[in-house]
């Protein structure tokens, strides 16, 4: 029987438009808060209608060394253009895109995944080093 991380793929999100791409400092102060913020989509546009979208972003941290990883959040888009008229005739969509404010008091290693309802699970990382 396969894992389920067989199936999580990854790529550069400057040539995957599936692929989180994660914001933060690459280095920041112990106890400091930071602003880490994810986007599906940064510069290859990711569709959000009703058949093609992406369905949650979820931030992980994973302190340097250590071997659990921590949620920093779990975000759901919920509004894709859905309605009783029909596919995209909705009046509101989501946008994949999120950002969490958090306060590291270690280095580590931040990972993003991402769900698409077409094309499944995609993650990215990227470290950060705390001074």
């Amino acid at each position: 029987m396969k894992r389920l991380n067989e199936f999580v793929k990854a790529d550069d999100w400057k040539n995957e438009k599936h692929v989180p791409a994660i914001e933060a400092p690459a280095t920041a102060k112990a106890g400091d808060w930071v602003e880490i913020s994810v986007t599906v989509g940064k510069d290859i546009p990711h569709p959000n209608t009703t058949e093609h979208h992406m369905s949650w972003i979820a931030i992980h941290f994973v302190p340097e060394g250590a071997k659990l990883s921590y949620e920093l959040g779990r975000f759901e888009f919920s509004a894709h253009g859905q309605s009783a008229k029909g596919a995209n005739e909705g009046p509101v969509y989501t946008d994949s895109r999120v950002t969490v404010r958090v306060r590291l008091l270690t280095s580590g290693t931040i990972y993003a995944t991402t769900y698409c309802n077409i094309h499944g699970l995609w993650e990215s990382s990227q470290n950060i080093t705390l001074a």
